[in-house]
């Protein structure tokens, strides 16, 4: 979705896979210019490995960004110390620092750009999938911080937050088009806003720091649980 609409676009796009390589190089295959590059984000040491290559490599590489996580059931009332170490290094501590080391190597003509993609969990939180959430919390309290301590004022950092909008966890189809309307528009939210918010912020045009909820309206209520429970009541 992502890696074709900047294709469409005009960009080289470099796909990252963590495990399935197969799948990324098939997209990769139907896009005018496009790489893969592996590894997976548990090994935080790896990565940054794989950002100061493409930096040396890359010279005018203008946007990363941090879209994989783990998402994985913990609660409120038992955090799962696995499961919550996962979700920390790959959610949060890895993407932040790869992020610093892209804005430190990365050669870009005309500033840089960083999108984190969070969740709307962070303005409308419940107590499930409760180390993922935590996680982006984290992620978020970066978006700013980083921001500020840009010294070019053409770099932007910024969250991208979506809400409920492909099947969730081990959803049917038929629970999904439940959820996902669970927001104040009552709509499915189409994956390809996504996409387009992305690439709007690529261009740089918010202020750096700011956030984008693309989620219908659904951060803006108050729900006591994930909506993958409550389309199951």
């Amino acid at each position: 979705m992502l890696a074709r609409r900047f294709g469409e676009a005009g960009w080289h796009v470099v796909l990252h896979a963590g495990h399935s390589v197969s799948a990324a190089e098939e997209i990769a295959a139907t896009l005018p210019s496009a790489e893969v590059v592996a590894c997976n984000l548990i090994d935080g040491a790896v990565a940054l490995d794989m950002v100061e290559d493409l930096a040396a490599r890359l010279d005018d590489w203008r946007v990363l960004i941090n879209c994989a996580a783990v998402f994985k059931p913990d609660s409120a009332e038992a955090l799962n110390p696995a499961v919550f170490a996962e979700a920390m290094r790959v959610n949060a501590e890895t993407p932040t620092r790869m992020s610093q080391a892209f804005l430190a190597d990365a050669r870009a003509k005309g500033g840089k750009r960083v999108i984190q993609f969070l969740d709307m969990k962070i303005a409308n939180p419940n107590p499930d999938f409760f180390s993922y959430t935590m996680a982006k919390h984290a992620l978020a309290s970066t978006v700013k911080m980083l921001a500020m301590a840009q010294p070019d004022p053409s770099t932007r950092v910024y969250g991208l937050a979506p809400g409920a909008m492909l099947p969730s966890h081990d959803q049917v189809n038929e629970e999904h088009e439940i959820s996902g309307r669970m927001n104040l528009l009552q709509r499915l939210t189409d994956p390809e806003e996504l996409a387009d918010a992305a690439l709007f912020m690529a261009q740089g045009w918010l202020a750096s720091g700011e956030t984008l909820f693309v989620d219908s309206g659904q951060h803006l209520l108050s729900q006591p649980r994930d909506v993958l429970y409550l389309a199951r009541r």
